[in-house]
């Protein structure tokens, strides 16, 4: 299972998340504690805000801990909103377009988990999608399909609708598969980051919120950082939790 942080506060660079905490994402590519592989190393990425509504986009197959360049980067860039990702497959072979996060105007994109029987209904699922974003589709994987269905969806509009009818259709399609649907799920649009974890079983990838940090700010990841990096808490399933300004809001997810 893959692993994520999202941060959200004051601008810091990204090695204060990403690199130097003791259970950083940089730790957790090799040593995962709360996901079924302690290895996360089919490539990883990272999409980061700064005066522009686009976000910058880093993203390789090698290991985090291979990357020459990840410690570096993470060292000189500042941001007070960004997304981090190291990848274990399910689907899709190891290349860049399949690594995450994915990007779509302002929107970036993370999920940890598996749409369930992907590989025999991708078809079907591809045919669901608007024609700018099946054109946009670059991968092969569930989790950017995943993504352009939601923009697909109205995600630009109103969030918790897209999600709902997205999960919706999808568990149509699947009929009775859908119970091994696991979607946790990262994204922004730079100014709130959204995040969920939603199964239709009880075999739900992990999401932690991390508060109290030396830095002021919050996080959304797979795992905590560590217990002398802020103070975390797990987050309830079936719920859209948006993340503004410091503010934590939630909502259930409709089912």
């Amino acid at each position: 299972m893959c692993r994520f942080v999202a941060y959200g506060g004051p601008e810091i660079p990204l090695e204060n998340i990403i690199i130097l905490p003791r259970h950083s994402l940089l730790d957790q590519s090799q040593h995962a504690t709360e996901a079924k592989l302690a290895v996360n190393g089919d490539g990883f990425g990272m999409a980061w805000y700064g005066d522009q509504e686009r976000p910058g986009l880093y993203r390789d197959v090698l290991p985090a801990w291979s990357d020459g360049n990840l410690v570096d980067l993470c060292r000189m860039i500042r941001s007070r909103l960004f997304l981090a990702h190291i990848r274990a497959s399910t689907f899709g072979e190891t290349s860049r377009n399949n690594c995450h996060p994915f990007t779509y105007g302002k929107w970036s994109f993370m999920h940890n988990g598996e749409i369930a029987d992907f590989p025999r209904l991708r078809r079907q699922f591809e045919a669901m999608l608007g024609d700018a974003y099946y054109a946009a589709r670059r991968g092969r994987t569930d989790s950017e399909l995943f993504f352009l269905l939601l923009l697909t969806n109205g995600l630009e509009v109103d969030p918790l609708s897209a999600i709902s009818r997205t999960i919706a259709q999808i568990e149509t399609v699947q009929g009775d598969v859908a119970e091994g649907n696991r979607i946790t799920t990262a994204l922004s649009d730079g100014q709130t980051i959204y995040a969920f974890r939603y199964s239709g079983s009880d075999d739900i990838p992990t999401l932690h919120l991390g508060t109290g940090l030396d830095h002021g700010g919050q996080v959304l990841a797979s795992e905590p950082l560590d217990p002398e990096t802020g103070n975390w808490t797990m987050l309830e399933a079936n719920c859209l939790y948006s993340l503004r300004e410091g503010v934590l809001t939630d909502r259930p997810l409709p089912g």
